[in-house]
């Protein structure tokens, strides 16, 4: 029998159908439950039993559910204890996790989440014991953090890829981590020792960036007092990381081509032809298949870095992720505050992982810090997940979906929009690929070619598409 059929429960409610319910309910989960009608009977029984588990009430006479929480924290401090009440109450939840409250649960309850809130108390629990035994390392890949198949791909294309010295194009949202895969291919790369020289090409201005690239010789220009090296030498033998690299001018994409081909370069205002040995990663959160197409971007530029590419999938379609990403900000930004902020609560959590985060993990690390440095308790409450405006733009986006508005609507016009917008974010997020599409939305490939065959729904020129280049597997 597993360690979980093995846990030991006390629940503790004045109301005989509940005490009934729960009884029946975990028991048949394989649980050894035993029950108390009152506070004073269940510290009665503390004082003589150990449980793994305390499920409480709050509201009680004589002694409440907070009494049997302070006497569960006495008897142990580890103690695990869950509170459950039909009166739930801001005040009476931050009293609750500030006394070590595992988690406050609303009543009525859905029977599946308060499974699923004991099962996580119980693991909780078992934690830092299988933490000592390694196993955090399933779900942390240098600075990656996730554990979700697609985010497993990647750890996996990271590790073929890192080893070799093939230029690596990283393509995904705004937010989603780019640079952190880059900065794990190089700390995994025989270039390790060498820098990596992150280059934010839609950071510097047009006129600068040359100088910041190649460096510049004194006298180049006004204001050029004395010789500076540029960026490229500063990276000499290590590792090039070009954030945004869709953004840079067609002038510029000519000078970075013949580093790329060549080796050499030569500052600003200099006639010394300069060798220089760097890897070249580069990220971009746009189509630059599609760049290429409408000539905003070089060809041969494009095939140049595109050896090997490596996509990274935007929050929303990293399922199971968003938990592990949002403990791991919590405990840092707790820690940064000078706070003992354990969890986000249950209820908080079902909050986040109905948002959409059109902002990706950068957006979850900004919410995360606004509701570590408002929260008072040491768990995080939906009161003070500072998700307001959240809602408010979730709840605008559906409304301007679903306004009918005093003159109507086309509804077929409507419709036809809305399937066209996710066929386009599906074949763009699978690269062009129907049948990668056609997963993504939950059709058949039958029934994605249908789609796309009606009237005003995104289509791909293949005459116009860039031509496919034959990539060596890595092995």
């Amino acid at each position: 029998m597993s360690g979980k059929k093995r846990a030991k429960i006390l629940v503790v409610d004045d109301e005989k159908s509940m005490r009934e319910f729960l009884e029946i309910m975990l028991t048949k989960e394989g649980y050894e439950v035993i029950i108390a009608d009152h506070g004073e009977q269940a510290c009665e029984i503390l004082d003589r039993e150990v449980f793994d588990l305390v499920i409480t009430d709050i509201r009680m006479k004589n002694i409440n559910g907070i009494g049997v929480l302070k006497k569960a924290k006495d008897v142990d401090p580890d103690a695990m204890v869950v509170l459950i009440s039909a009166f739930a109450t801001a005040e009476t939840a931050v009293e609750a996790m500030k006394e070590g409250a595992y988690d406050y649960i609303p009543k009525p309850f859905k029977v599946n989440d308060f499974k699923r809130i004991i099962n996580d108390a119980l693991g909780s629990k078992a934690r830092p014991r299988e933490e000592d035994n390694g196993s955090k390392s399933r779900c942390h890949f240098g600075l990656l953090i996730g554990e979700s198949p697609q985010m497993r791909k990647v750890y996996d294309l990271v590790e073929r890829v890192s080893r070799t010295k093939t230029n690596i194009l990283i393509s995904g949202e705004s937010g989603t981590g780019k640079e952190l895969v880059a900065k794990a291919i190089h700390n995994l790369s025989e270039r390790r020792d060498k820098p990596i020289v992150v280059i934010n090409c839609a950071g510097i201005p047009e006129n600068l960036i040359e100088s910041e690239l190649f460096g510049y010789k004194k006298g180049a220009f006004t204001g050029a007092v004395a010789d500076k090296e540029g960026l490229f030498d500063i990276a000499d033998g290590g590792t090039v990381f070009l954030d945004e690299v869709g953004e840079l001018s067609p002038v510029i994409q000519v000078k970075l081509l013949r580093v790329i081909q060549e080796r050499t370069f030569t500052a600003v205002g200099g006639t010394e032809v300069k060798t220089v040995d760097v890897r070249f990663i580069s990220a971009t959160n746009k189509d630059l298949e599609m760049e290429v197409i409408d000539k905003n971007f070089r060809e041969d530029l494009y095939f140049r870095l595109n050896v090997i590419p490596v996509f990274i999938p935007p929050l929303r379609n990293r399922e199971g992720d968003l938990p592990l990403l949002a403990q791991h900000f919590l405990e840092k930004f707790s820690m940064e505050m000078g706070k003992n902020i354990r969890k986000i609560s249950t209820y908080a959590m079902d909050i986040l992982k109905k948002y959409s985060f059109p902002g990706n993990v950068r957006e979850l690390e900004n919410i995360v810090e606004r509701s570590a440095a408002l929260e008072t308790s040491n768990i995080v409450l939906p009161e003070s997940l500072a998700l307001s405006s959240l809602r408010e733009r979730e709840n605008e986006r559906r409304k301007r979906r679903t306004d009918l508005g005093p003159d109507g609507i086309q509804l077929d016009e409507v419709m036809l929009e809305i399937e066209s917008e996710y066929l386009a974010q599906a074949l763009k997020i699978a690269r062009g690929s129907k049948q990668g599409a056609a997963e993504l939305l939950g059709i058949n490939l039958r029934s994605l070619r249908y789609r796309l065959e009606k009237p005003g729904m995104p289509q791909k020129d293949n005459s116009k598409l860039v031509p496919e280049r034959k990539v060596t597997e890595v092995n």
